[in-house]
């Protein structure tokens, strides 16, 4: 069988997939990841009687938490099938990366396995958001001179 021959059977038998639905389906999950976000930044702040920029990190610290339990339990990877970038673009997404990798990889032992591999799907959004952030600073202080 050619390659050709081999590539248009596969394109018949592959499902497909619904781009508006899909766009719809993140949208909304994303939204409820952002409504769920400031609603746990509003409970911390009025029943821990902190500011609101307080109130921001124990939301980030329970979004992480609560993603990296769910994988651990197995039924977030269900969740980000069906939500797709819904959930992996917040930060439960590198959350859910870091530890999935971790398990992944925790029979290697903690330094060979965990350790060397935690950061693997991780370790790309760190490197590009450090360097585009150097970038962007490098043009904002040549625009406002300093």
């Amino acid at each position: 069988m050619e390659k050709r021959q081999y590539n248009d059977l596969v394109s018949q038998h592959q499902p497909k997939e619904s781009r508006v639905q899909n766009a719809i389906i993140a949208f909304l999950v994303g939204g409820f990841v952002g409504v769920l976000g400031q609603l746990l930044v509003e409970f911390y702040s009025y029943y821990l009687d902190i500011s609101s920029k307080d109130a921001s990190i124990f939301m980030i610290v329970t979004l992480i938490f609560f993603a990296s339990l769910f994988t651990a339990l197995g039924f977030f990877d269900k969740w980000v099938t069906f939500a797709k970038c819904g959930l992996i673009i917040p930060i439960t997404g590198f959350a859910h990366s870091m530890t999935s990798a971790g398990i992944e990889y925790k029979k290697e032992g903690p330094i060979f396995g965990v350790g060397s591999n935690i950061f693997k799907l991780a370790g790309s959004v760190i490197l590009y958001g450090v360097v585009s952030a150097w970038f962007f600073g490098l043009i904002r202080l040549i625009i406002m001179g300093g």
